[in-house]
C-alpha cells in the first residue's frame, strides 16, 4: 500500500513529506512504547503512535521507518516536524484513535508483522 492511500484511508494531514508519498508500506505497527516499536518493526513497516515526542524520530531512524501516523489529532512541535524533514521521514496526523487506525488499515489490507 503506498503512503498516500494511508492518508486518504486515514483522512490524514501530511505535516512532511508529502513528495514522497508514493513509498510503499508492507506492514503497520500501532504502539506507544518505543521498546516495542525495537522489538516489532521491520523494513517497510509504517510507525502509528500517540506519541509526538523526539525520541519517536529517533527510533524511526534507528529502524529505517520512513513514515509515522499520530493519531488522536495530535501534531508534534516544529522541533519534531523539523528533525522528521531533516531524516527524510514522512509524518501524518489523523483524528482517529490507535485503535480505529489500525482497523482502518488492516481491513483494507495493510497487516501487522506477527
Amino acid at each position: 500500500m503506498q503512503l498516500r492511500e494511508v492518508a486518504r484511508l486515514l483522512n490524514a494531514d501530511i505535516l512532511v513529506g508529502d513528495t514522497n508519498l508514493d513509498k510503499e508500506v508492507k506492514f503497520a505497527c500501532g504502539c506507544d512504547l518505543m521498546s516495542d516499536a525495537l522489538a516489532f518493526i521491520e523494513d517497510g513497516t509504517l510507525l502509528l503512535t500517540g506519541l509526538t515526542n523526539l525520541q519517536v524520530i529517533r527510533t524511526a531512524e534507528m529502524l529505517d521507518v520512513f513514515a509515522i501516523v499520530f493519531v488522536r489529532g495530535k501534531v508534534p512541535s516544529k522541533e519534531v516536524i523539523d528533525m522528521a524533514k531533516e531524516r527524510n521521514i514522512v509524518l501524518m496526523s489523523t483524528d482517529y484513535t490507535l485503535f480505529e487506525a489500525c482497523g482502518i488499515l488492516y481491513k483494507a489490507g495493510l497487516k501487522g508483522k506477527s
